[in-house]
């Protein structure tokens, strides 16, 4: 609520004060939470957390049960499940979330100005939470093998270093590509990341783990 002091009959200009009353800093507040975090902003972080268990549960089960017996998935079949389990959730939650499944993904779109920098820290934890959920759900199904899904890289620490450095700078750029380019095709966004972790994956597995 505002006042206004008339000094009339002096030369001093009136004088405007503002009383701040505790309804008016509690709307101010709210007002505030809606706009950095809108009436759907829990939808999307649901999303983001289920897209990531799923991502997990299913790559690295994948990649678990290759380990433990090729006759039942072999290291292509696990690559190709990674790849389309990625597909399959960008078309599933893109919509709502984004689909980041990542926090490195999050991370990037933020630096970019294409995801509210506000909003970066609880996707990063929704999605710590989706893949924590799936880790444990694994070790619960597949508790004969103590380090099933772990990574272990064939090659040197310093072969492994420049494949993980290059296939990550490959998935990076794909995904921002699609996602923050106007003229991508959006339709197609699902398929060209999904795309790329199955290629990435088949290249890099056998050298750095990529897992």
């Amino acid at each position: 609520m505002s006042k206004i002091h008339s000094n009339y009959g002096t030369n001093e200009l009136p004088i405007i004060t503002t009383e701040i009353t505790e309804e008016n800093q509690q709307f101010k507040f709210a007002t505030l939470l809606q706009l950095r975090y809108p009436p759907g902003f829990f939808r999307k972080v649901v999303a983001e957390a289920v897209a990531t268990f799923l991502l997990v549960f299913v790559t690295c089960g994948s990649a678990a049960l290759a380990i433990s017996n090729e006759h039942k998935v072999s290291q292509l079949g696990a690559s190709l499940a990674s790849g389309l389990i990625v597909t399959v959730m960008i078309y599933a939650v893109g919509h709502i979330s984004g689909a980041h499944m990542n926090p490195a993904v999050t991370l990037a779109f933020g630096a970019v100005g294409h995801f509210p920098w506000n909003q970066v820290p609880i996707y990063a934890v929704a999605q710590l939470t989706g893949s924590i959920a799936a880790s444990f759900c694994l070790r619960v199904l597949l508790q004969q093998g103590t380090h099933l899904g772990t990574t272990t890289p064939s090659g040197t620490n310093e072969q492994a270093l420049i494949m993980e450095i290059i296939v990550t700078f490959t998935m990076m750029f794909v995904t921002s590509a699609v996602a923050t380019d106007s003229k991508a095709v959006g339709e197609l966004a699902g398929i060209a990341v999904g795309s790329a972790v199955c290629i990435t994956s088949i290249l890099a597995g056998p050298i750095s783990g990529d897992r």
